[in-house]
């Protein structure tokens, strides 16, 4: 299996391209060695995040198919989609066939504020963690604007730091990070956040 996504020459050269090479360079970091290992970072815990423009979503979802199928990479990727995990949570409280029902009587805002109170960080992190960790593990979260505004980013990666601290993570997110805000779909209000690396610029 080939290590790069292909893509012509004409695609290289358009934004469909920029983001294949991209992928391509994301696909290499997760089997390095100092990837793995958290080499050269000043912060105790291994966080990455890819950012990527919110049109090339679809480009990303496929590559992170790819990834889940790729037999060959020299690493143990768990990928985690988030709004997936967010309906299991809801699976498990049993109120997922009732959520329709209850934005139509009340308002979308309204049911908001109860699934924001029901279910917060705590309750993801029961669903991503798993033992043991194994060395060459890396915890990809994709997701991110799938789950939005049920689950930020930002707080769930404080959250999530205690329970990885000898596991990369990788988000895979559509927005911008300037390495102290993150700024979903490129245009919602920056969030703080210092923790974690820009990779693949």
């Amino acid at each position: 299996m080939s290590d790069k996504v292909n893509f012509s020459t004409a695609e290289r050269e358009s934004g469909l391209g920029r983001i294949k090479e991209r992928l391509d360079k994301v696909r290499a970091l997760i089997q390095e060695p100092e990837f793995l290992e958290g080499k050269g970072l000043s912060n105790e815990v291994n966080i990455r995040i890819f950012c990527y423009e919110p049109e090339n979503e679809m480009v990303v979802r496929h590559f992170v198919n790819q990834l889940e199928t790729d037999q060959s990479l020299d690493c143990h990727l768990i990928v985690c989609n988030l709004y997936k995990t967010f309906l299991s949570i809801c699976d498990d409280m049993d109120i997922t066939d009732a959520i329709p029902d209850m934005e139509e009587a009340d308002g979308s805002a309204y049911l908001l504020e109860q699934l924001n109170s029901a279910i917060g960080n705590r309750e993801f992190i029961d669903k991503i963690q798993y033992e043991p960790h194994e060395p060459g593990d890396v915890l990809m979260l994709t997701g991110v604007g799938e789950v939005f505004p049920f689950m930020r980013i930002h707080t769930l990666l404080e959250a999530l730091q205690p329970y990885f601290s000898n596991v990369p993570i990788l988000v895979m997110y559509p927005g911008e990070f300037d390495g102290r805000h993150v700024k979903l779909f490129n245009r919602l209000t920056p969030n703080d956040y210092y923790r974690a690396f820009n990779v693949i610029d």
